[in-house]
């Protein structure tokens, strides 16, 4: 996943305290996450890659052990709106890691849309999300959900509100 970002300064690197915020948040603050067990690998100003062990919580299809759209619709969500929350830091970086950990009380999403591709059958995956425009009010992310191999199983795009 790459695209131009002309609007999010290239070249970034958050803070070890901002980092460490941002997986509080969305690995152990936000419980939902934390049922489903998302763990990020990555977090770049726009790019985010992170990892989702299949447990048996998640099975949608009891006969395929496939995990179910509802759980793949989430973590595509979550891992979108931390790509945008990552880029609208990334353009604050004048402010102190603390606040820019409090852009995330503003932040909802206001438009998702998931594209299920193939079926979800393994023991964990890969979700990529990009931060494609961050503005002042909306932002918009691009992501998807991969079998631990690569394979596009899913892909989303979703507009968040920034302010």
């Amino acid at each position: 996943m790459t695209s131009s970002r002309s609007d999010i300064p290239p070249h970034v690197v958050f803070e070890p305290e901002f980092i460490e915020g941002l997986r509080e948040i969305y690995e152990e603050k936000i419980l939902f996450n934390q049922w489903m067990g998302i763990k990020v690998e990555s977090y770049q100003p726009t790019n985010i890659i992170a990892h989702l062990r299949m447990k048996p919580e998640l099975v949608g299809h009891f006969a395929y052990h496939r995990i179910h759209g509802g759980v793949i619709s989430a973590a595509l969500d979550v891992m979108g709106s931390l790509a945008v929350l990552s880029g609208l830091a990334a353009k604050h970086m004048d402010q102190s890691p603390a606040k820019r950990l409090e852009l995330f009380t503003r932040h909802s999403t206001i438009d998702l849309r998931i594209d299920y591709l193939r079926p979800a059958i393994g023991d964990a995956f890969v979700i990529h999300a990009e931060a494609v425009r961050v503005g002042a009010k909306v932002a918009n992310a691009r992501m998807e959900f991969r079998s631990a191999d690569g394979k596009l199983l899913s892909t989303g795009t979703a507009a968040y509100l920034t302010t």
